[in-house]
């Protein structure tokens, strides 16, 4: 799955938090999400008509992102509601991201069958 295939299938689940999320398909967007929000963060602090853009796009995929790690936590077999670890700064967000890294169940678990 490509980049924008993998982008594009997270912002079609928008608030799609039920099913699983392979590896590929957590990882592309998160990292293409982490690229547009350090560009506009720059921006902000570049060019004063930009102060807010980084912030709107922030709001714009909070749902999208938190179901996708919702559905990447499921692949694992662990329930979306582990993504409350993260309320607990720097411990909470290394122990997500070690959680979003661990391989899926190859086979189908309790969420569902694994993403193709």
């Amino acid at each position: 799955m490509s980049y924008q295939e993998a982008y594009l299938k997270m912002l079609n689940k928008y608030f799609g938090f039920e099913g699983r999320a392979n590896l590929g398909e957590f990882w592309k967007p998160f990292l293409i999400n982490l690229i547009i929000a350090v560009v506009f963060g720059v921006l902000e602090l570049a060019v004063h008509p930009f102060v807010y853009l980084a912030d709107i796009f922030s709001l714009a995929i909070l749902f999208p992102g938190l179901a996708l790690l919702f559905r990447r936590l499921h692949d694992t077999g662990r329930s979306g509601w582990w993504w409350l670890i993260g309320i607990i700064p720097v411990l909470g967000w290394v122990a997500l991201i070690y959680l979003a890294a661990q391989p899926g169940d190859p086979a189908g678990n309790g969420y569902g069958a694994p993403s193709v």
